[in-house]
């Protein structure tokens, strides 16, 4: 799964110049909470998220008035608040790519370039959309997860054994086993019933972890 297929594209940005009051007004309307910060020949050279306008808002403990606060937050620009340096991704990497990137930097979105072009914004929902594709919950079927011996052909087994029985195998998800020499994998299959998979399964000598 590639970045580009889940991210939002044309996204919403701002310039260095623009007061930091009509950036608050556009995350508002637009329910956005960063927004890539780009130069007048195109470049992305910073990012703004609504935790950075958060920090310029005026504290209880203010000694200024409705009017100087009023004033001095109509001449604050963006350049003067935005974070320079963007963590950003290309828009050909992978999902998983992208979600170590977001899980490593604590962030919930990523900026998604073409080479140096802004192509998109990558956000958290986009990841749990990928994950939603990735283990097949659009489809009506059986979720089994069994521990495999992590040797050349074992999910071969399993899929030729499923399509001899014209099942359908729709996703496939593997992850470390309970010790270095097995996988847990889970499988989402169509077409048949969760008795028949556990028949099938249970026939190629699949450890059957669970099955719904």
């Amino acid at each position: 799964m590639i970045v580009r297929d889940f991210m939002t594209k044309n996204p919403i940005y701002t310039n260095p110049k623009e007061l930091i009051a009509n950036v608050k007004n556009m995350m508002d309307r637009e329910q956005i909470t960063k927004v890539p910060v780009l130069d007048d020949s195109g470049k992305l050279i910073g990012v703004i998220t609504k935790t950075d306008l958060k920090k310029t808002m005026p504290s209880n403990a203010t000694t200024l008035d409705i009017y100087e606060l009023s004033y001095l937050l109509s001449k604050i620009t963006v350049e003067k608040v935005m974070k320079k340096q963007p963590i950003t991704i290309q828009k050909d990497a992978t999902i998983e790519e992208a979600a170590k990137i977001m899980s490593e930097k604590g962030i919930s979105s990523l900026i998604v370039m073409d080479g140096e072009v802004l192509s998109g914004i990558l956000t958290k929902t986009d990841l749990f959309r990928a994950v939603v594709d990735m283990f097949g919950f659009k489809y009506d079927g059986v979720r089994v997860e069994v521990e495999l011996s992590d040797n050349p052909g074992e999910l071969a087994k399993i899929s030729k054994a499923i399509a001899d029985q014209n099942g359908k195998i729709v996703s496939v998800i593997t992850a470390d086993g309970s010790d270095v020499s097995k996988r847990l994998v889970t499988i989402k299959i169509i077409g048949l019933k969760k008795e028949q998979v556990e028949d099938i399964l249970g026939k190629v000598g699949c450890d059957i972890k669970d099955i719904r």
